[in-house]
């Protein structure tokens, strides 16, 4: 077998992370923290879940559900043409789902963070016994990350061309910390304020930083180098072994492994697996999974999809978008400076209040023309509610102590 390459693993970010096309699909995943209200600080048994969404049948859109080590639950779509029909279609499959759950004493919790309960892992497969060993050994965080926080993430398309795709790749980091801001939804932790709006962006920043925080994003050869060189510069995780227990942290980044070879030579499904174990607020997977969203209300979770893909998707909107980031970014990517005062103190900030106000406007002056005029509504009404009152969910939160 021939060893693998950095021109390898080139080829496979190239042509399958940054696969470009006509854009235009959109897709969403959220997670939710299931709840029992008879019994609120107690974990839900991920056997209990499971079995009444077993017996929940197909959803009606066809939404995937799957389970977070912490029991949360993930609804992922189907990817949609636009975002009207990607809210139309999680909306139905979230009635469902939510019917099924009511009818047996259980709650979904839109929330970035669980605000109460202890983080403990129910999931049980190899992947998520490794990632706890490793994160124990990282931060004191990363049992928290892994079983207590939910995101909505909205999922773009990478871009007609490579030109198309290195300006969304770079478009989608600009407005990467104003998404962090106008929908941070987790001010509590342990059942008290934690001074950050959204205490979930604070938790993955405080684990692994070489798997964790954005990319430069200032590579010349575009996008897919970015990637690569962010990748390669990564800790392992794992090395996976047939025979014989995986290594947990071996000490390499996946860069050091390609060109040392020891204790077993890499292959591409070893890249590619290295690859699921990165999450940067914005990961390419053939398409760009925007990753920064907390958790919302089932009331609200149209308008994050609507704002990102309006964005990004709609040429004016995306000129808009782009001018308006830069007092935030001076040509280049926000810092993590940047990112951390997004999470910390939300549209508090002027200059990110100010971009977030001018970009939510755009925003809802782009849905019909992507014809999404029916999310109109709902866009403005959370402007009205949050964005225009420099506020966000967790101010609301905080209100209700």
């Amino acid at each position: 077998m021939e060893h693998l390459t950095k021109a390898d693993v080139y080829n496979y970010v190239n042509g399958i992370c940054f696969k470009t096309g006509p854009p235009g699909r959109v897709g969403a995943e959220t997670e939710w923290l299931i709840v029992d209200p008879a019994r609120p600080r107690a974990p839900v048994p991920l056997e209990r879940l499971t079995a009444l969404v077993d017996d929940a049948g197909p959803l009606p859109a066809g939404s995937t559900v799957t389970y977070e080590p912490g029991g949360q639950l993930e609804l992922s779509s189907l990817p949609c043409q636009g975002p009207a029909a990607v809210a139309t279609a999680l909306s139905a499959d979230l009635e469902h789902i939510t019917a099924c759950l009511n009818d047996a004493g259980l709650r979904l919790h839109g929330n970035g963070l669980d605000p109460y309960r202890s983080p403990e892992r129910q999931l049980t497969l190899p992947r998520y016994a490794v990632m706890e060993r490793y994160f124990d050994s990282a931060s004191p965080t990363g049992r928290t990350m892994m079983c207590s926080t939910a995101s909505l993430q909205v999922c773009l398309d990478i871009g007609a061309d490579t030109a198309d795709a290195a300006r969304r790749w770079r478009l989608a980091h600009r407005l990467g910390p104003l998404f962090v801001a106008a929908f941070a939804n987790s001010p509590l932790w342990r059942g008290r304020p934690t001074g950050w709006s959204s205490t979930r962006w604070a938790v993955w920043s405080a684990i692994d930083a070489s798997r964790t925080r954005a990319p430069t994003c200032d590579d010349p050869d575009g996008p897919a180098a970015d990637w690569l060189r962010y990748a390669l510069r990564a800790r392992l995780m794992t090395i996976r072994r047939d025979t014989a227990p995986w290594i947990v942290d071996p000490g390499l980044r996946f860069g050091d492994w390609l060109v040392n070879g020891h204790p077993q030579r890499p292959t591409i499904d070893d890249f590619a697996y290295h690859l699921t174990t990165l999450f940067p607020p914005v990961r390419p997977r053939g398409w760009l999974e925007l990753r920064m969203i907390d958790a919302l209300p089932q009331q609200w979770c149209s308008v994050p999809i609507a704002v990102a893909a309006a964005l990004i998707d709609d040429p004016v909107a995306a000129d808009i978008a782009y001018a308006e980031t830069e007092r935030l970014c001076s040509g280049g990517v926000p810092g993590r400076d940047v990112w951390l005062a997004a999470a910390r103190h939300a549209l508090a900030v002027p200059t990110i209040a100010e971009s977030t106000r001018a970009c939510f406007a755009a925003a809802a002056a782009a849905l019909p023309r992507l014809g999404a005029a029916d999310l109109v509504a709902a866009v403005d009404d959370y402007r009205a509610r949050f964005v225009e009152q420099g506020r966000c969910p967790a101010d609301e939160q905080l209100g209700d102590l």
